[in-house]
């Protein structure tokens, strides 16, 4: 995953059939799975057009199928049980038709998995395991079923290869309810920790965003570096799951860089719409994901007013 601002969308279609069940059929690192939301007002959640954007992209997006610069991402497991850990595999194949063997390291890992609930609830940023024929292998356990989105980001090590971001569906099969994008807030609390966050995310347009990590009431100062970085934020639009990868300004060791309590990224929308930002940050040996809704144009300035509330954010280690 590249410095600075990368964007990349993915399929609208949400492939689930609403009913009481879902289908049939069928390492980790941050997780974020939300509690079922208070019901509030959708609409302008739903689709980027519902927030004023007609639908329009504001500047270019690209990575919306499975395929992209004649590399093509082989979801070999299309389907799980939810609530039961599964491993979860996949190939890169390259115009060919062979698996791509070979990747260039970046943040310290060859690929980087993204795995996001339709309805933005569960978030995973995972790291695979790759066997020498190609095969990409990582045991997940999914707690609700429905429709997911699997993102994989890599830089074949190809000779003038560019980075992609490929998608593909995943589908959890078990009882299924659809849940609301949680509420628009700019403080998360995770495992004790409270991140605020300032700032606005407008469309077609770069800005400042800044999360503060404090706890018990302290800012935290001595963030330990994770994957190069004191901090990693992705953003997902509600609707499609178009995907901003962000990463912030400076490194650990480039000697301007503060190891905490604020972390800032530069971040631009590629439309209007409702957004997921999810920030993994690590102290004291612990990764922790922290969750915020915001929508473009709106200043994440915090105030009195503004929605707290618990990420319940479970922990694993490879």
């Amino acid at each position: 995953m590249n410095a600075g601002l990368r964007i990349t969308a993915f399929a609208a279609a949400l492939a689930a059939t609403f009913g009481t069940a879902y289908g049939m059929g069928q390492g980790l690192d941050p997780v974020v799975d939300e509690p079922a939301p208070a019901a509030h007002d959708s609409h302008s959640e739903s689709s980027p057009a519902a927030e004023g954007g007609g639908g329009h992209e504001t500047q270019p997006v690209g990575g919306l199928q499975m395929s992209e610069g004649g590399y093509t991402l082989d979801l070999r497991t299309p389907s799980v049980t939810a609530g039961t850990r599964s491993d979860l595999r996949f190939v890169i194949r390259d115009s060919a038709g062979r698996a791509v063997t070979a990747y260039e390291r970046d943040h310290e890992k060859e690929l980087h998995l993204i795995v996001a609930s339709r309805d933005l609830g569960t978030y995973r940023h995972l790291h695979p395991t790759r066997a020498a024929d190609g095969t990409w292998t990582i045991p997940v356990e999914l707690p609700r079923a429905g429709g997911y989105r699997v993102f994989a980001d890599f830089t074949p090590a190809k000779k003038g290869a560019e980075n992609l971001t490929l998608g593909a569906d995943l589908a959890a099969s078990g009882s299924y309810r659809p849940q609301q994008l949680p509420a628009p807030n700019t403080t998360a609390k995770i495992n004790g920790y409270e991140v605020r966050l300032d700032g606005a995310l407008r469309p077609g347009k770069a800005s400042e965003l800044k999360l503060k990590v404090s706890r018990d009431g302290r800012p935290v100062t001595n963030l330990q570096p994770y994957l190069g970085a004191y901090g990693h934020l992705v953003a997902l639009r509600s609707g499609d799951l178009a995907y901003l990868h962000v990463h912030p300004g400076g490194e650990p060791g480039d000697g301007t860089t503060k190891p905490g309590p604020q972390i800032s990224f530069t971040a631009t929308a590629p439309s209007n719409g409702a957004y997921r930002l999810f920030l993994d940050f690590k102290h004291e040996g612990e990764v922790h994901t922290a969750a915020f809704t915001v929508r473009t144009g709106a200043s994440a300035a915090p105030t009195s007013e503004a929605p707290t509330h618990e990420d319940g954010a479970e922990q694993h280690g490879h």
